[in-house]
């Protein structure tokens, strides 16, 4: 018993090296564990693989959801905007491809040519292709290669802008689905356009997509908006009234109170804080 003891008794220089490659031991086996041996190369093409995966899933439900929820109206695809392209269902590297053959001053002549530029699937080209809608050809099969030309062509043949409707708003560069929504919505709270410059006061109307619109739409008649009487309306009816707010509509109603009669809307002028700058506008209601 005591030689099998033996076996078992270490001096301290032993005990340390037994310490040591218990250590070793442990380490070599976190190291197998928890370590990534994988080719990082090959990681990230797996990466690309499963990204590319899950746009396609994304895609088949975005697809239905324009396809049956959304109303797509035409457009031109050579002036796709980020945002509406990827509604849309482009993923970024499509709408970069786009984007570069578009900066190179080209641009797509056809459904199957914007497939070839940006490369999107068969699938999505299905959905989107019917909505296109290309420039018209000038003389012997020359596009209009400049959206400049077209707007200058535009001018003398301006249409009105109370007539306008979404889907003609929408074929300006720069005006999507809401901003169209938005410029009608406004035109009804005015009860219609009585000044070119009135579309500068659409929430979100960027100055430039307002100078593209300008250039093809104006207000060709006036609509007929019957007049308030400013001396015998009530509050109620002058603060409802389109550039007047609630602190306009008290002055206007403490003038009459001192017995300053208004027989004349030059007298509006008079009244404390008046805004001179939107007095035409005011006018129009009063």
């Amino acid at each position: 018993m005591q030689s099998f003891r033996s076996h078992f008794r270490f001096n301290k220089k032993q005990r340390n090296g037994i310490f040591l490659l218990g250590l070793i031991i442990i380490i070599l086996q976190s190291i197998y564990l928890f370590a990534d041996f994988s080719n990082p190369k090959t990681r990230t093409e797996d990466d690309k693989e499963f990204l590319a995966l899950q746009h396609q899933l994304d895609l088949l439900n975005k697809t239905d959801t324009v396809a049956g929820t959304y109303k797509i109206y035409p457009f031109n695809p050579n002036f796709l905007t980020d945002y509406r392209a990827y509604v849309l269902g482009l993923n970024s590297e499509e709408i970069d491809r786009l984007l570069a053959f578009r900066e190179d001053g080209k641009y797509v002549n056809s459904a199957i040519e914007f497939q070839q530029v940006t490369q999107i699937s068969d699938s999505l080209l299905a959905v989107i292709a019917p909505h296109f809608k290309f420039a018209e050809y000038k003389g012997k099969g020359k596009r209009f290669t400049d959206e400049k030309e077209k707007e200058i062509e535009s001018i003398g043949k301006k249409k009105d802008i109370n007539l306008a409707g979404a889907k003609e708003l929408i074929e300006i560069n720069g005006i999507g689905e809401k901003l169209a929504t938005r410029i009608i919505e406004y035109r009804k709270t005015l009860k219609g356009f009585t000044f070119d410059d009135q579309i500068r006061e659409v929430y979100f109307l960027p100055p430039e997509t307002a100078d593209k619109l300008l250039l093809q739409y104006e207000v060709k008649e006036k609509p007929a908006i019957a007049k308030l009487n400013v001396n015998e309306a009530t509050f109620k009816e002058i603060l409802a009234l389109p550039y007047i707010d609630y602190g306009l509509t008290k002055r206007i109603f403490n003038y009459k109170k001192a017995g300053l009669r208004i027989d004349s809307l030059e007298e509006l002028k008079k009244i404390d804080s008046f805004p001179l700058d939107k007095f035409d506008r005011i006018a129009v209601y009063l």
